[in-house]
């Protein structure tokens, strides 16, 4: 099955791979953001802690970041389809068994390190590597699309847990989990394909001057030793790391306890996470379209500070409630991974698109491991002081930082002093490739 065909119409199949990691990325978001609508329940069934419950989570946010170079790795040896159905195996079977626990070991098992590994295969790092596999053209197009289904699950899924959890108890919205978990298993099974060469096809808008990406050669370790002599890397890192710290582990984790604590109802605030992921896929999917289109560190800046202002507002439109809340959502959403694109830009542009799988993952790990961080100090600062005002206050004051780093950085042969450009890498004395690195 190489090409689809239809009545004057053939569609790559490039686009069917696409799809199909979409909704695989759609469901295993929805799947890992779970603990965030478990929260209270558990809380009121065990006597569990916020600040020790947030403990399983940011378990599980670090193992996912962690997990994705080495998934690079395993799917370039093993193969994408293979890796990716046998992680969401281990996530059906990890969270069916979840509805049996009663002790708390036993959800930092479950729920921070087996669904942590498992949701790890299918983190941002499998956008990049079918978007530079399968795609010669519309990269930033479907990174964007793909960035914003890995956020967006978490959103979407949440109104409809949070239902079922309220109708007929958290074990019944365990056992619905694990049964998504198998299906999107199944899709993974029947519809991915680990390359074009694999079934004939060359990628998407393929350019024969363009240099297919070839095989991983590096080991996650040694591209960790490679990428970090490289001040781009850190950059990118360094960043990402605030843009997990904002979005998963601080609004991710905790605005429906946040709103919980002003009286709005689970199901209303799991609403709120929704309209956030409605907004999500235009407002990544709109980052993609730009970022082909746009210097990446303008973008960026762009993104961050709009960020940094929606977290410091945060607490009184939490007070305010009402229409205040649905407009931080729609606010919140459209920007709430914007910033994927660009950095897979950059990361490709800089290390190689063959080395994109491997250095990306070690960028997303930065960005789960900031998701890490905010998820358990997050929770700290609830269980010590009562309310969260303190915990999005110094997260927006970040996110603003964060921005005018990218602001400061000039252009031109500034940019490739800044970021320690090697003068060979890239081929710069090609002025086509020069140019894309300056995007910076």
């Amino acid at each position: 099955m190489h090409v689809m065909c239809y009545p004057s119409i053939m569609v790559h199949y490039a686009w069917v791979v696409a799809a199909a990691t979409f909704l695989v990325l759609l469901m295993t978001a929805g799947i890992r953001a779970t603990p965030s609508v478990l929260m209270v329940p558990l809380e009121s069934e065990f006597g569990w802690s916020r600040a020790a419950i947030s403990g399983a989570v940011a378990i599980n946010i670090a193992l996912f970041g962690i997990i994705g170079p080495f998934a690079a790795a395993f799917m370039d040896r093993w193969g994408l389809r293979r890796v990716v159905a046998a992680a969401l195996a281990l996530l059906s079977a990890s969270v069916a068994v979840s509805s049996q626990m009663h002790a708390q070991w036993q959800l930092v098992l479950l729920w921070g390190v087996l669904v942590g590994t498992g949701t790890g295969v299918t983190s941002l790092v499998l956008a990049a590597i079918v978007a530079n596999r399968w795609f010669d053209e519309r990269r930033g197009l479907v990174v964007g699309a793909l960035s914003a289904a890995n956020a967006t699950g978490q959103l979407l899924f949440l109104p409809f847990l949070a239902g079922l959890i309220a109708d007929h108890g958290w074990r019944a919205g365990t056992l619905a989990v694990a049964a998504v978990a198998a299906i999107v298993g199944l899709i993974a099974l029947l519809f991915l394909r680990d390359r074009p060469e694999s079934i004939g096809l060359k990628p998407y808008g393929w350019n024969p001057s363009h240099p297919i990406p070839s095989p991983v050669r590096r080991s996650p370790l040694d591209a960790l030793r490679w990428a970090s002599t490289h001040k781009a890397f850190w950059i990118l890192a360094g960043s990402f790391f605030v843009c997990g710290a904002s979005t998963n582990g601080l609004v991710g984790t905790h605005l429906i306890p946040a709103c919980h604590d002003y009286g709005i109802p689970e199901v209303r605030a799991a609403g709120l996470l929704a309209v956030m992921g409605v907004f999500d896929i235009l407002g990544t999917t709109a980052s993609g379209w730009l970022t082909d289109r746009f210097p990446s560190r303008y973008l960026l800046f762009t993104y961050y500070a709009l960020r940094g202002l929606s977290l410091l507002v945060l607490p009184a439109t939490l007070a305010q409630g009402g229409n205040a809340l649905a407009w931080f959502a729609i606010f919140y959403g459209l920007d709430w991974v914007a910033t994927v694109p660009p950095t897979v830009r950059l990361t490709a542009d800089y290390f190689g698109r063959e080395n994109t799988g491997v250095v990306y993952g070690w960028i997303g790990a930065s960005h789960q491991l900031g998701a890490s961080l905010a998820a358990i100090a997050a929770g700290a600062i609830r269980t010590h002081w009562g309310n969260y005002q303190s915990a999005f206050w110094l997260s927006g004051a970040i996110c603003f930082a964060t921005a005018f780093v990218f602001l400061t950085i000039g252009a031109g042969s500034e940019v490739v002093s800044f970021i320690g450009l090697p003068p060979n890498r890239c081929g710069l004395k090609d002025h086509t490739n020069r140019n894309r690195i300056l995007a910076w």
